[in-house]
């Protein structure tokens, strides 16, 4: 898996501080989409080892409690990045106690396949539909267009 960003303190992604991942690989290139740069799957950087042990050690850092990661991209749930989130995703749920996962996705919750829902299994919150540019309401909290909907998992 590749990766675009990473924010060690975010508040703009999700409720409270939070850590957010950026990952790399969009199928679905959604017209007028503001992170066009995370699509091509092979951009970016590899996600290390060091950057996994940072991500977790940032979510345990009770300097800057952190209610959880954010995880968008790109898209979470390409085919290519499922192994990797979701070994992550287990990882977090084992070590990190008490830390929700939100993820942002193009796929609707109710077309994922099986593997997809294997990875959603350990998100608490998915935001999940392609953005639409003819429904962008700036005002909606942490969706971008309407049609967008987000499930409350866990």
């Amino acid at each position: 898996m590749n990766i675009h960003q990473y924010y060690p303190v975010d508040v703009v992604n999700g409720p409270g501080t939070r850590c957010t991942l950026f990952v790399a690989g969009c199928e679905h290139q959604c017209p007028g989409c503001y992170n066009k740069s995370t699509w091509r799957l092979h951009s970016g950087v590899p996600f290390s080892i060091e950057m996994e042990e940072q991500l977790i050690a940032d979510l345990n850092d009770r300097r800057i409690p952190r209610q959880g990661l954010s995880l968008s991209g790109g898209d979470p749930l390409h085919p290519a990045n499922l192994v990797d989130v979701g070994r992550l995703l287990r990882r977090i749920g084992r070590e990190c106690a008490g830390k929700d996962v939100w993820m942002w996705t193009g796929y609707r919750l109710q077309e994922l396949s099986e593997r997809q829902q294997r990875v959603v299994a350990d998100v608490d919150v998915l935001i999940d539909g392609k953005f639409i540019q003819a429904l962008r309401d700036p005002m909606l909290l942490w969706r971008g267009s309407s049609n967008q909907v987000i499930h409350r998992l866990r």
